[in-house]
């Protein structure tokens, strides 16, 4: 990361936003998503993003992932400075630095392939696949015995288990994922979790978006956000 940009850090972040606002027009004015928020986030942690519904988390997760540039502000994700690239260039960046799991997955499955292929199709963005890590992943999500199901196949909860593991095979330098558990029980909910603990303890820097106090509980760091800003009083766990 250029030192000659952004704020100074204790220890190296892989991803950083360095006051951030996200602006748009509206019937009634100007409305701002978000306004003038900067943190880090280093690598081998899990950071949950918190907040109130409306508080900017999904935007702050889509301007880190360089889906949305940001009105104003930098945003930095392992070394590139993607809130002054083109689209072009931000999603080369996505692919390989970035797994990303939406909120709504279903909208981002293909209905004609399969779990595997789901998997095959998410490696080869970012190198080759690995049959082994596939099994491994879908094993311990609970997904082992539907690798040959096609999306409509699967429950919510299942297709939220899927995108996970689509985010998460080659292990990304960085995993955004906006409410990973907001379809799972507690069970399935603690399988995902301990899919991403296993991810930071490799290297992996994870930022998501949570309602969940299971989810909070199992972060190192928590970030808030309130009607667009950071809230004082994140902190470590």
């Amino acid at each position: 990361m250029p030192r000659s940009e952004g704020p100074p850090v204790e220890d190296e972040p892989v991803v950083w936003a360095d006051d951030v606002t996200i602006s748009f027009a509206s019937v009634s004015g100007r409305v701002d998503a978000l306004t003038s928020v900067s943190a880090s986030f280093g690598p081998g942690a899990v950071h949950a993003l918190v907040g109130p519904t409306g508080s900017g988390k999904s935007s702050f997760l889509r301007v880190l992932a360089g889906h949305d540039r940001p009105t104003s502000g930098s945003v930095v994700v392992a070394g590139r400075v993607i809130s002054r690239m083109s689209p072009r260039g931000r999603r080369r960046v996505r692919r390989r630095h970035i797994g990303f799991v939406f909120q709504r997955p279903a909208a981002n499955l293909f209905t004609y392939l399969d779990v595997t292929e789901h998997l095959r199709v998410a490696a080869r963005l970012r190198g080759p696949y690995d049959a082994a890590e596939a099994d491994g992943l879908l094993e311990a999500l609970g997904l082992a015995d539907r690798r040959d199901h096609r999306p409509a196949q699967l429950s919510g909860g299942e297709q939220q288990r899927l995108a996970f593991a689509m985010a998460a095979i080659n292990r990304p330098p960085v995993l955004l994922a906006d409410e990973p558990t907001a379809e799972l029980d507690h069970e399935a909910g603690a399988r995902l979790l301990d899919s991403v603990g296993r991810l930071a303890e490799r290297g992996t820097c994870v930022v998501f978006a949570t309602h969940d106090p299971q989810a909070q509980e199992r972060a190192d760091r928590v970030v808030a956000l309130d009607h667009g800003k950071s809230k004082a009083g994140a902190s470590p766990r």
